[in-house]
């Protein structure tokens, strides 16, 4: 893939900034100058952010509803009614119904879960849930990562003599459904500091506060932590703020006492030994929560997540993993199926988003595949496949491009539709798809920037190598965690030479293995290129060429760092 490279040379006023505020935090300016780019413009805002503390957590009282619903929720246990915790069946709804059923379980025995499934019930709150929470006599429903468009469900609920708690994080409609208490950082009267928390996020507050106005010390939320490190990462919600607090922790607990049920997944991944990312949940632990949902039925990842006995976990784990696998194959053979058609759709080349549709598709992997149709095209795409007689499918986007409100527009189209910025479920009548199809390309068209259907890096600082110091490495690695709103810096070092020895490796000889000089100073940095072969003739040419890499530590010899290349492109050529 080509990237443009964006680079906005810090002004002067903002070189002064950075290496005042590098002398008092002891840092480079080249990191002092990362934090004013995150909008850290302080000693104290700096020491907030390397070192975020649990007793900076916000208030949860201060979310609209929450002291209804934990008054509804101490009723509910007072009077000893069966209570059902009911979750999506993604990452975040089911680390969010593990995290509530298993706080609350501690404290109160009448109580159970649900996940709906995927392919007889579809997203969200279903009628037969709600029957079946009728039949086992279920009086209170806490509902986890869905349930904000709910509204002839909560209503129907209603009449069974059910209640609702509604703990969701996605963008409500203008009417609320009926339920007792709604906790939504994203309501449009809400008067909670923080937007941005995911479902389990959101799960956690309601806990927090349950906690609180019950003497139950905060101490006893700190296992449950694990979860929201999980599903922060997975569904990729802006890594600043709160979400920054929890994940931070979380991974911590994650590195070093894990719940029985992850630390299970840790070892069918081959995490065990090595410390565990935010990378390493979204690419590993992540799809394997998600493929239960995905594959059969998302209740065995609930099952997994709050299974205590460690053998047991290990069978449900490598079950877990079975799913993965046939996720993989599905998941590849479709991307394949979606790729030749977007090659053969002559005008799809020539929008600037994709629309794609094929009845034979499995349901629980179109929203990958629709990542994948976004990576490889950087265009906004929606993937559908049929259910039930109807279209339905998954929407994502690119950087900066916020696909909601694309979906949305054409809303008198769909049967139903929710999510949020970069991803969106949706559903419509078959015959409605060429319609949704114009309409939405055309909305496309008129609201997205040139910029946003270009693969960009956005570069956060240019250095050369004699800047890499280990003590720059140590320090860089206090910005972590990483992810939206506080991504992985990108460095780019101009003027770079191979050393002689760089060799392209891999099975397919598909990645280059580089040693490199800078034309600065004498210093060999170690690289590393994936999938970036077609590069090694220029390289091996002595001609000067600029990298975009972020800076790693080298796996195999701990004391060295590792410069990993996102992009080469020769010297001679203008960003």
């Amino acid at each position: 893939m080509h990237f443009k490279w964006n680079y906005n040379q810090p002004t002067p006023e903002r070189q002064t900034a950075a290496k005042e505020l590098g002398e008092k935090i002891g840092m480079s300016p080249i990191l002092a100058d990362l934090l004013i780019q995150r909008g850290i413009k302080t000693e104290s805002a700096a020491k907030r952010f390397f070192r975020p503390m649990l007793n900076e957590l916000i208030d949860p009282f201060l979310m609209n509803d929450m002291d209804v619903a934990v008054d509804r929720l101490n009723d509910a246990m007072g009077r000893k009614e069966r209570i059902m915790v009911y979750g999506d069946y993604d990452v975040d709804g089911c680390t969010a119904v593990a995290l509530v059923y298993k706080f609350l379980q501690q404290f109160y025995s009448n109580i159970e879960y649900y996940i709906p499934d995927r392919y007889e019930e579809g997203y969200g709150i279903s009628k037969k849930g709600l029957d079946y929470a009728a039949g086992q006599g279920v009086k209170l429903i806490i509902v986890l990562d869905c349930g904000i468009k709910a509204i002839s469900e909560i209503t129907y609920a209603k009449s069974l003599g059910i209640d609702f708690i509604i703990c969701d994080h996605h963008v409500p409609d203008d009417e609320l459904p009926e339920a007792v208490a709604i906790l939504n950082p994203k309501r449009e009267d809400s008067t909670y500091p923080f937007k941005d928390l995911c479902g389990c996020g959101v799960g956690f507050k309601f806990m927090q506060a349950f906690a609180k106005n019950n003497g139950i010390p905060f101490s006893r939320l700190i296992p449950l932590l694990d979860f929201c490190a999980v599903s922060i990462a997975a569904d990729i919600v802006p890594i600043m703020g709160e979400n920054r607090i929890l994940a931070y922790h979380g991974l911590k607990l994650l590195n070093q006492s894990p719940s029985v049920g992850l630390k299970a997944i840790i070892e069918i991944c081959g995490l065990t030994g090595r410390e565990i990312t935010m990378s390493d949940i979204v690419f590993r632990i992540g799809p394997r929560i998600n493929a239960s949902g995905r594959m059969q039925n998302g209740t065995e990842a609930v099952d997994l997540l709050v299974e205590r006995d460690m053998e047991k976990a290990l069978t449900e784990a490598n079950h877990i993993n079975e799913y993965n696998e046939q996720r993989k194959d599905v998941d590849k053979q479709m991307t394949e199926e979606a790729n030749q058609i977007v090659e053969k759709l002559e005008s799809q080349r020539h929008q600037t988003s994709i629309v794609l549709y094929d009845e034979n598709w499995k349901k629980g992997v179109v929203g990958i595949v629709a990542s994948r149709m976004t990576e490889l095209y950087y265009r906004p795409t929606v993937v559908l496949t049929k259910s039930n007689d109807i279209a339905t499918g998954s929407a994502r986007s690119v950087a900066g491009y916020d696909i909601y409100d694309a979906i949305k527009s054409c809303r008198d189209l769909l049967e139903n539709f929710g999510g949020h910025t970069y991803a969106v479920g949706l559903s419509m009548k078959i015959e409605n798809i060429p319609e949704f199809r114009r309409r939405f390309q055309q909305y496309v068209n008129e609201h997205i920037l040139p910029e946003q259907t270009e693969a960009t890096l956005d570069i956060n600082a240019t250095v050369d190598f004699k800047d890499i110091t280990r003590k720059l490495h140590n320090d860089l690695k206090k910005f972590a965690p990483y992810g939206p709103d506080n991504p992985k810096p990108l460095f780019c070092t101009r003027n770079v030479y191979d050393y002689g020895t760089s060799k392209v490796v891999g099975k397919q000889q598909e990645h280059i293995k580089l040693e490199l000089v800078d034309s600065k100073s004498s210093n060999v940095l170690n690289g590393i290129a994936f999938g970036q072969s077609a590069a090694a003739r220029y390289i091996k040419s002595k001609r000067s060429f600029d990298i975009v890499y972020t800076i790693e530590d080298n796996i195999y010899k701990r004391s060295e760092v590792q410069l990993q290349i996102e992009d080469i492109q020769p010297s001679e050529t203008e960003h």
